[in-house]
């Protein structure tokens, strides 16, 4: 897999033309297609790595060992803290039950313990395929 198959995969998973890359890059017409031949400089290659959120090697290899892995910001996970703590305090309240038992305390933790792992996965695959490249840092 060469380094333009890479950044065509990457496109037609965001639904994104080459052309629009390289329009939204700053890069001339067909400036992507000249990776076809091997000819680009690392600092492009650099700028459409990050656009992707993925490294320079994940580009010229294509195995995901080399992808970049989103972070949560403080923001992100101070917003999970908050609604773990509304959650909590619902599934603390007298009369949660499960199969006819009151809830134990190890069923509520497992259940929050549950929740933020799903919110923090959410969120994670949301940035990568929401966040637009001028909102993204690395």
């Amino acid at each position: 897999m060469t380094t333009y198959d890479v950044i065509a995969e990457l496109c037609k998973e965001r639904n994104l033309a080459i052309t629009a890359l390289e329009r939204e890059l700053g890069f001339g017409r067909g400036s992507i297609g000249k990776l076809r031949t091997g000819s680009t400089t690392l600092e492009r290659l650099q700028r459409i790595a990050d656009y992707f959120g993925v490294t320079v090697e994940y580009l010229s290899t294509g195995k995901e060992e080399n992808k970049k892995e989103t972070q949560l910001k403080p923001k992100d996970e101070k917003d999970i803290k908050e609604i773990l703590a509304s959650t909590e305090q619902l599934l603390k309240q007298d009369g949660l039950m499960f199969d006819g038992d009151p809830a134990s305390p190890e069923a509520i933790e497992s259940i929050l313990s549950a929740m933020q792992i799903g919110m923090e996965m959410a969120k994670k695959k949301n940035k990568e395929k929401y966040t637009p490249k001028k909102y993204k840092k690395d």
